[in-house]
């Protein structure tokens, strides 16, 4: 019997071509079973092809080529057995936390992430980076591109925002700087409005970027040659409390703008569609993906009949899709884009956070653990993490509805972002102007507990913990006594 060109396969002789697309319909458990059968089949059940088209399936290495490595059945163990650590290392809070603190003195004004690379904003008008991938703690800054009016200290930074690409910073004059992550620190296009900006947005991938002031809302976007111009400007009858850009558009870009009690979708072609409009019951929140819109509707006590809901609406066809919750107070913040499939969570002034199933109306968890209003919010498939308005950032375990661990902090929670195996979060306070921070005051720097802090956290390398420590809180022992969070700040005075 030659065990390469035939297999036994019961009483007939198959190819192993045909053998192998015979194994191609059988998963793990059944390709461990049938290597025990015997030798011919345990070198069939054993083949790179089925095991490199199992990795792909789970989702593992997807840029790879079969020939990238020598044993895909290993590969996928290994990555299993890393997707499990990392799963434990999440629940138990196991790994490593560090600060990202850069403007000493200076206020945070607003934070962004993409991919684990940070952008901020301060009251001195710095723009700042930090690339957590690297545990690149230096901080560069982006310099403005500044005229020659441009006299005497930097306005305040309102908006900043990220992408694989750029970064973009709206300031409080109306000035909105774009930069290149590729090129260098000195911003490749400015533009100006004339009030102050309401809102930015910024393509998930691409360049374009659409600012909000006034009754104006302008896109910008480079043409074939690279040089950025004015690609749209919508005039609407409000003020845009909310936009976004919608992802994954072919051709010109997309909007959608939410401005009091009016959404409009905003296109090249149709310019002041009104996607939804209401009198009486402004929009509280607003998210969108690729072919829908979800946004928060306030209603008031003397319409009964219209609750504080969540509306699902159609891109395509403009329709509204669900009504979902009931609540009594409002939605605060929703995210849509960044879930799981047909998946929506989101956060309520009543404290809680609610995860809800597209294809149904009511929610499949109500998860209450914050003090006051839930300000953001993000999930996978199995973990949500929320902020709140008290500071409190929250990670709960999704499908058994309990919180796994906490973490406080002065101001409210206004940016979460998180991967397989990091999280970021930022506190950022209302009050930019506290006492200590103008010039007519005795000092000239504002209070650490005024300025706000970003948090990066890191779950995939224990050795992390102790270098991202200050060296003042490093403990020498080798075991410590009680429950320290996994952070290393058990004795923070050994190595004084």
């Amino acid at each position: 019997q030659n065990e390469i060109n035939e297999v036994p396969f019961f009483d007939i002789q198959l190819p192993y071509e045909l053998a192998l697309k015979i194994f191609q319909y059988l998963g793990k458990a059944e390709l461990g079973r049938c290597a025990q059968v015997s030798r011919t089949w345990k070198v069939l059940a054993e083949d790179e092809v089925l095991w490199y088209r199992l990795c792909q399936q789970d989702g593992y290495l997807l840029g790879s080529s079969i020939a990238a490595r020598s044993c895909w059945k290993l590969v996928l163990k290994d990555c299993r057995a890393r997707e499990r650590t990392l799963r434990t290392n999440w629940k138990n809070r196991i790994g490593a936390v560090s600060q990202l603190q850069y403007e000493l003195g200076k206020i945070l004004c607003d934070v962004h992430s993409c991919d684990g690379v940070v952008i901020a904003g301060y009251t001195s008008g710095a723009v700042r980076l930090w690339d957590t991938r690297a545990w690149d703690y230096t901080a560069p800054i982006l310099e403005p591109l500044r005229g020659p009016d441009d006299a005497g200290a930097p306005p305040h930074v309102s908006f900043v925002r990220i992408n694989s690409a750029l970064a973009v910073a709206a300031y409080e004059d109306g000035t909105v700087s774009v930069w290149s992550l590729m090129v260098g620190r000195e911003p490749i296009h400015r533009y100006q409005h004339n009030q102050r900006i309401q809102a930015l947005a910024l393509a998930s991938q691409g360049a374009v970027v659409a600012t909000a002031s006034g009754f104006e809302v302008k896109v910008e976007s480079p043409n074939d040659r690279g040089f950025w111009q004015t690609t749209e400007t919508f005039e609407i009858q409000k003020l845009v409390n909310f936009l976004n850009l919608v992802p994954d558009v072919t051709g010109s870009p997309v909007a959608v703008a939410a401005a009091e009690d009016v959404v409009y979708l905003l296109k090249s072609q149709d310019s002041g569609k009104v996607l939804h409009s209401v009198y009486g019951q402004p929009i509280t929140c607003l998210d969108v993906s690729a072919s829908e819109a979800a946004f928060g509707v306030k209603s008031f006590g003397w319409l009964l009949n219209a609750p504080n809901q969540i509306l699902l609406y159609n891109l395509e066809t403009s329709q509204c899709l669900k009504k979902l919750g009931n609540s009594l107070g409002d939605f605060s913040c929703v995210n849509l884009q960044d879930s799981p499939p047909n998946m929506l969570v989101t956060g309520n002034k009543d404290r809680r956070v609610r995860v809800y199933d597209l294809r149904q109306s009511d929610s499949l968890c109500s998860l209450y653990g914050h003090h006051l209003g839930v300000s953001a919010v993000r999930m996978d498939d199995w973990k949500v993490v929320s902020g709140g308005e008290e500071g409190l950032v929250c990670v709960w375990d999704q499908r058994m509805g309990t919180k796994l661990w906490e973490m406080h902090a002065r101001h409210p929670v206004r940016h979460l972002w998180f991967n397989s195996h990091s999280l970021i979060t930022a506190n950022v306070p209302n009050e930019k102007t506290p006492r200590g921070a103008s010039l007519t005051d005795d000092d000239l720097t504002a209070h650490r507990k005024h300025r706000g802090v970003i948090h990066a956290y890191e779950f995939s390398a224990e050795q992390l913990a102790v270098e991202s420590v200050l060296p003042i809180c490093r403990s020498s022992y080798d075991e410590v006594t009680g429950y320290n969070y996994n952070i290393g700040l058990a004795v923070p005075y050994d190595d004084i």
